[in-house]
């Protein structure tokens, strides 16, 4: 089993890591998977009342290694299917009946932005910038996140932070709601710990209902919603001013966007 994303648990807490600081902990095919199989541990791991998705080094996810690939490969398969199957190791976490708490130790961008949202409960660090630049990059969204992001901060400051692709800091995004909580780096991981304790110590079956009893209540469909993301974000690849923007980016200089 590759060590790139790590499971372990203790004391009725499970902890999943994402753990290649070296790569900024980008979704690269590799993560992708073991993440897939952390999460499958975590959702059928009986011991465990709530679950840490935390990270290692400066990032806790850069979302898309753009050296690599954006979309999933297999020729047998649609481009919004691969798009889709970017983020479905992610999504996952959705299936899992604790409560999860993202431990956001760092960067926080793009689709590892998107697996934070997807988290019931965000602590984060106050030197790291959170957001979507999907704009910048001549992309559509994915992920959910222009599902999610107007639910929890309401539609017009979503609408601003995804038009402009502006990223904010640790002490912003506890502002504007992204965070339940800002403190340095250092104090992420224990304060996510000290968090996930509190809820550890109530009745499992009523912590569980009440968790699906709120996603019921905004009748929340994140993976749906994801899915038609696909769609768009595949045809945004497609296109020339999606090879501009990543191709400025890897080169660190400002893109320009022709519309095509």
């Amino acid at each position: 089993m590759s060590d790139a994303v790590r499971y372990e648990s203790r004391d009725q807490i499970g902890v999943i890591t994402l753990n290649r600081p070296d790569n900024r902990n980008s979704m690269t095919p590799e993560l992708l998977d073991a993440f897939a199989d952390a999460s499958e541990r975590a959702r059928t791991d009986a011991s465990i009342r709530v679950v840490i998705v935390t990270g290692t080094g400066p990032c806790f996810s850069s979302g898309a290694d753009f050296k690599s690939t954006l979309q999933r490969e297999g020729d047998h398969r649609e481009p919004h299917e691969r798009s889709f199957a970017m983020y479905e190791p992610f999504l996952s976490l959705l299936e899992l009946r604790v409560p999860v708490i993202g431990a956001l130790n760092g960067h926080t961008v793009g689709g590892g932005f998107g697996l934070s949202l997807v988290c019931d409960l965000r602590i984060g660090a106050l030197e790291a910038k959170y957001g979507a630049n999907f704009v910048k990059l001549g992309l559509a969204p994915g992920m959910s996140i222009s599902y999610l992001l107007p639910r929890l901060i309401g539609m017009a400051r979503a609408s601003e932070l995804l038009l402009t692709g502006r990223l904010v800091a640790g002490d912003e995004a506890e502002r504007l709601g992204i965070l339940n909580r800002a403190v340095t780096a250092s104090e992420v991981l224990p304060s996510a710990l000290d968090l996930a304790r509190t809820i550890a110590a109530n009745a499992p079956f009523a912590v569980q209902e009440t968790k699906l009893a709120i996603r019921r209540g905004l009748g929340l469909d994140a993976v749906g919603a994801a899915r038609a993301e696909a769609h768009v974000q595949a045809a945004s690849i497609a296109m020339d001013d999606a090879r501009e923007g990543i191709s400025a980016l890897l080169a660190k200089r400002e893109p320009t966007f022709t519309g095509r």
